[in-house]
């Protein structure tokens, strides 16, 4: 007999806005082990990063695409950034430029990240009605049905975050994330059934679906008789994916 799922089965992971962009060879300054990887983007000390090569480029030497590394500096007005080996760890240093191929190099925001004061999230796909009735149908004692086929999907979802007195947290930054300009980067992991062995989440025997999102509002409610909370909702911004089957 099946296992009816509870709330407590699910749970929501992120990746923060601002956290995707590409740049090449000739933003790389390896003489002070620095690259502009963007201006105004939303990259934090301590970030885990991933990058990537582009089609037929070689990476600056110290960097590599199978090694995340650790977000060590950044400035917004002007999208310099370092990096560390390590969380906290001394500046890593880039020994080449990297040459470019015919596609930019990716920096990306490495893993997902537990959202640990979510009281609940929820997600909802639509599809069009377009309405192919024709005339001049044969009419008899009941009246004619209209015909409708399905058009484009779309969707829209929302996390109840719950508000605490510390700034760091991932919670934290998605609810901030809403009114950064630049918000390439944002996807959502929402968990219906997570399952998780020796302390890592195992996506084969988990049910989730996955999506890069827009987030559109928060909603502050705040007063005497419940914890104070945020609304945030979002829309994705391509097709989610759904991993329903446990394999």
């Amino acid at each position: 007999m099946a296992t009816t799922l509870s709330g407590t089965s699910g749970a929501l992971y992120y990746k923060p806005a601002g956290t995707d962009s590409t740049f090449k060879a000739a933003n790389v300054t390896n003489a002070d082990n620095t690259i502009v990887v963007g201006s105004f983007l939303n990259f934090k000390v301590n970030d885990k990063v991933s990058f990537g090569t582009g089609t037929g480029g070689t990476l600056p030497g110290g960097l590599s695409a199978s090694t995340p590394v650790f977000v060590r500096t950044y400035v917004a007005a002007t999208g310099l950034a370092t990096f560390a080996a390590t969380a906290g760890g001394a500046q890593l240093t880039l020994s080449s430029d990297g040459t470019d191929g015919t596609t930019p190099f990716t920096i990306k925001f490495s893993e997902f990240e537990a959202v640990g004061a979510i009281r609940e999230w929820s997600f909802e796909i639509t599809r069009d009605e377009i309405d192919v009735t024709t005339i001049g149908q044969s009419l008899g004692q009941l009246a004619p049905f209209k015909t409708y086929i399905t058009g484009f999907a779309d969707g829209e979802g929302s996390a109840t975050i719950y508000t605490t007195d510390d700034d760091t947290t991932i919670a934290s930054r998605l609810v901030e994330d809403v009114i950064q300009r630049v918000q390439t980067g944002v996807q959502f992991k929402l968990y219906i059934d997570r399952v998780v062995s020796s302390g890592t989440v195992d996506d084969t025997a988990s049910r989730s679906i996955t999506l890069e999102a827009v987030l559109t509002s928060a909603s502050f409610t705040v007063n005497p008789d419940d914890a104070q909370s945020i609304e945030v909702a979002f829309r994705p911004s391509a097709v989610p994916t759904f991993d329903l089957s446990k394999s």
